[in-house]
């Protein structure tokens, strides 16, 4: 995957958790009784990272950041699908297992496909390239929270996780393009 595929998909896994996780804490509570409910749902989600992340990282060095940003974004896309019709607290506590493991996969495969490109650019400027790598994805997820807000007026919430779906999705859909070789000859 080279850097420009590598920033678009990343552009627009960041632009779909943007459109999604404002809405998404609300839709928590409200499915929730109580503070502590939300409490458990959000902290499950960072004890399961935690714990994920030593061997996502092996698994990183061993499958490669393409193969693991392909399970997360579709996987994502997935458990779009699922959030609307989510209606129990213990189906948001599954549904925050399984994204916390996500997540875990898609910030390491982030961070290594990103320090792989760094290292192999032609002037080796790690800070702009990271500067510049964090510059556009910010771009893209300002840009998905000001959308957002006004769809929101004229869609229902349900419908922002449909259309999240939909870029992670399309993420993955780029993600999986087949690398072109160069010619040699």
């Amino acid at each position: 995957m080279n850097y420009q595929r590598f920033l678009k998909s990343q552009s627009l896994i960041v632009s779909a958790s943007s459109v999604v996780f404002p809405f998404y804490l609300l839709f928590i509570r409200n499915v929730g009784e109580s503070f502590s409910q939300f409490g458990w749902a959000y902290g499950l989600f960072t004890l399961i990272s935690a714990f994920s992340y030593p061997l996502i990282g092996k698994l990183t060095d061993r499958f490669g950041e393409r193969d693991l940003l392909l399970i997360y974004t579709w996987g994502m896309a997935i458990i779009m699908l699922l959030i609307p019709v989510t209606t129990e607290i213990w189906m948001i506590y599954i549904i925050q297992i399984i994204m916390g493991v996500l997540g875990a996969v898609q910030k390491t495969a982030e961070k290594t496909a990103l320090s792989r490109h760094v290292q192999t650019g032609p002037d080796h400027s790690v800070g702009k390239s990271i500067g510049h790598y964090h510059f556009w994805t910010a771009i893209w997820s300002a840009v998905a929270i000001i959308l957002t807000g006004y769809l929101i007026d004229f869609l229902t919430i349900g419908s922002l996780f449909y259309i999240a779906s939909f870029m992670f999705f399309y993420a993955g859909i780029i993600i999986s393009k087949p690398i072109k070789k160069k010619n040699t000859d």
